[in-house]
């Protein structure tokens, strides 16, 4: 966020504020007395007056902190969604080599294939460069269908107008949704200390156990909410997930209950967003505060990091997506999941 900034009162009757000041008092119960006016909401700008996609709502003396998905906030998130998708490609990339994995760009995102069976063979960030030629989108179609593989759009409902149709008339079909949640980060963020629960940053000494924990985890997912479209076959998800643990910026986590290995999860940060990823919970020791500990850890490294927003990618109505929301996450946009096969 650039400075000097301000916080702009909706009702235009309180004096702006810092926003270094704001940032320092986010997590503070009180809001200071000259900016508590009895406004709804107030907003985070800069000079020129436009917003940052940041918010707060003072409400009986309590500041709570929003995000508004405004489409320069949802351009960033998914210009790092792009990074993340491209950096654990060139990862497979060295492993299997060019034909096999490859990404380029399109119309603002970017299509990655890394092998017909495996999750990070698809388009993200699409629409946020104007509508893709009908050139660019054979192409995508060519080289994946070459491979035998379907070519899957993950589609910001932020993007631009016309893409869902213009997919839909060349044979893609709506599969599923995913939704993407965030939250702002301050400077005061800190992981709880726990006496039989302990997180820790996983070094390369115990990379096969954090990675049988994350993939049993994956492979025995919880029931609550809308089913995935997809499964993948536990050999493919422990091949991709120790290719992706070669990312630029990836961290990882381990959650012991008890000394024991109980669950997994990993970050990266990157242009201040911090992508909250891989987080799995051994059956044994699902609610017993696992997921909870590992978020808490990931957001306070990332606020240390200098991140100035979290995000998280669930499925609707999931037992992630209640978890992150119980730690003030908000819903920020939806992703249509749209497939044609390959022909």
């Amino acid at each position: 966020m650039s400075h000097p900034a301000r916080l702009l009162c909706e009702s235009s009757v309180c004096d702006p504020v810092d926003v270094r000041a704001a940032f320092d008092i986010r997590n503070s119960r009180y809001w200071p007395t000259r900016a508590n006016t009895g406004a709804t909401h107030l907003w985070l700008t800069d000079d020129d007056n436009t917003t940052n996609g940041f918010a707060c709502a003072v409400k009986s003396g309590t500041l709570a902190f929003m995000l508004f998905a405004s489409t320069q906030l949802t351009a960033r998130i998914e210009r790092a969604e792009c990074g993340l998708v491209e950096d654990c490609t060139a990862a497979i990339r060295r492993r299997i080599g060019v034909e096999n994995a490859f990404s380029f760009a399109i119309a603002g995102g970017i299509a990655a294939f890394s092998g017909a069976e495996s999750p990070l063979t698809k388009v993200v960030g699409l629409g946020f460069g104007g509508l893709p030629s009908a050139s660019e989108l054979e192409r995508v179609e060519s080289e994946f269908g070459s491979r035998g593989s379907a070519v899957q759009v993950e589609l910001c409902s932020l993007a631009e107008a016309g893409i869902g149709e213009l997919l839909t008339r060349r044979g893609y079909a709506l599969v599923g949704f995913e939704d993407v949640l965030g939250r702002a980060l301050g400077a005061h963020i800190a992981s709880r200390e726990r006496v039989e629960l302990a997180v820790a940053e996983s070094g390369d000494e115990e990379l096969e156990t954090w990675i049988d924990v994350v993939v049993s985890g994956f492979a025995a997912p919880d029931a609550q909410g809308v089913a995935s479209h997809e499964s993948f076959p536990r050999a493919v998800l422990e091949r991709i997930v120790r290719d992706t643990t070669e990312a630029r910026g990836y961290m990882r986590y381990l959650a012991r209950l008890g000394g024991i290995p109980a669950g997994g999860a990993s970050m990266r940060a990157a242009g201040g967003v911090a992508q909250l990823c891989g987080a799995a919970t051994l059956p044994a020791h699902r609610r017993k505060g696992v997921q909870t500990a590992l978020l808490e850890r990931r957001l306070a490294d990332a606020a240390r990091a200098g991140c100035d927003i979290a995000v998280v990618t669930t499925l609707p109505g999931s037992k992630s997506h209640e978890n992150v929301q119980r730690h003030s996450f908000e819903l920020l946009y939806t992703r249509a999941i749209l497939r044609r096969d390959a022909r």
